[in-house]
């Protein structure tokens, strides 16, 4: 008998897709906690409930999947803030909607905490040598860019602000704050962990950097 061909929504397909998001989403906690070297792939495996042998199988190795895991993050965020719909909103709306998504994907995701940190220790070579994390990029920082260019033509925002540049700042406000709120709370004797610090930090960013925008 010819072989029969597989639908695309055959239980085996199903199956394959459902094994690999376990994975992914196994390695991603794991790699955040212990990073590529400290990582072991029976504790992911185990993470995911699956057979060892069947991450090996569709990742190649532990490396291929960290690198994969990484690209799954930023793909991720990327899909997400094209789900804002930004060219739709007035420049200013836009702007404080994108800073506001950033610091509310790094609340819920403390995971890419961790991954940032292990691959920055590292050199961040698999980053580096990942053209699909790249191409992720591209469109956030042109959309940046078209925001703002937006927003000068308004005379809502000044001139001679650099897109790249904007995001870094963005983003490491954020970034600080969640990957080191332990030491912040022990210096300053704050609870930056609290509901309520979390949401004041929250404002103070979005007013902090829209504050900068402006002409």
């Amino acid at each position: 008998m010819p072989p029969r061909r597989a639908s695309a929504s055959s239980p085996t397909d199903a199956d394959s897709s459902a094994a690999r998001s376990a994975i992914l989403a196994a390695a991603r906690a794991e790699f955040s906690a212990k990073g590529l070297t400290g990582a072991r792939v029976n504790e992911i495996a185990a993470r995911a409930g699956v057979n060892k042998q069947l991450i090996y199988y569709y990742f190649g190795s532990k490396e291929d999947l960290y690198r994969a895991a990484l690209e799954v993050v930023y793909t991720e965020i990327r899909t997400q803030e094209r789900s804002l719909k930004l060219g739709d909103m007035q420049p200013e709306e836009a702007m404080a909607t994108l800073i506001g998504f950033s610091f509310d994907y790094l609340a819920e995701h403390p995971d890419f905490i961790g991954l940032l940190n292990h691959e920055n220790a590292q050199g961040a070579q698999h980053v580096r040598d990942s053209s699909a994390i790249r191409d992720t990029n591209s469109p956030l920082i042109e959309l940046i860019a078209k925001t703002l260019a937006r927003g000068i033509r308004a005379r809502v925002f000044r001139r001679g602000i650099d897109p790249v540049e904007l995001y870094i700042s963005v983003a490491g406000m954020s970034y600080f704050f969640f990957s080191n709120r332990l030491t912040l709370s022990s210096i300053f004797s704050r609870d930056l962990s609290s509901a309520d610090a979390v949401g004041a930090y929250r404002a103070h960013v979005v007013a902090f950097a829209m504050a900068g925008l402006r002409a």
